[in-house]
């Protein structure tokens, strides 16, 4: 993955549900052009960052070894505009999950204040990562990477209480040419 919304999780309890936070800097080029003269961060990027925060909560059902896309949005409600200097909350809850995929309920917040709500579904593609021809739709090491960056190992649990760890998801090593 090439843009990354989330800056850090603060919470991740296994099959339930999850909290993330981004700071949005006037550093972020996307800033500059959106709007000139008024930055403020695009509902789209929002989304994203709502979608990664919920993607890798439903993706560790998967034991992150499998790909979960965001196949549809519903029920998306912008209530505000987020600035240089403010911090997004994204708080995220699975709804469902079944074989196929997963349903679950995002809100980011600045502050207390609610800046938007969605319902996010997402589609398990299963072996699709090694369907491609050969071709690698992401690479397993540069994921578990991120998911340490992120801090997922810091602050996950199960639903009942134990720790995850990093040593519970071992996501393969990738090819040389991959």
């Amino acid at each position: 993955m090439r843009w990354f919304w989330i800056d850090r999780f603060t919470e991740f309890v296994s099959g339930s549900h999850a909290v993330a936070v981004k700071g949005v800097s006037l550093s972020e080029d996307h800033l500059h052009d959106h709007f000139v003269g008024y930055p403020v961060m695009p509902n789209s990027l929002v989304v994203e960052g709502m979608a990664q925060s919920g993607g890798l909560l439903v993706s560790e059902q998967y034991g992150f070894g499998e790909l979960v896309v965001l196949g549809k949005l519903a029920k998306v409600k912008f209530h505000s505009c987020v600035r240089p200097g403010e911090t997004l909350t994204y708080r995220v809850r699975v709804d469902t999950i079944r074989n196929d995929g997963a349903a679950v309920s995002a809100t980011a917040h600045v502050g207390e204040r609610l800046h938007a709500e969605s319902l996010l579904f997402f589609a398990r593609l299963g072996d699709a990562n090694e369907a491609l021809q050969g071709e690698r739709l992401f690479r397993p090491r540069d994921l578990q990477h991120w998911l340490s960056l992120v801090g997922i190992f810091e602050v996950g649990v199960h639903q009942d209480g134990r720790r995850l760890k990093e040593a519970d998801y071992p996501l393969e090593e990738c090819p040389a040419n991959a």
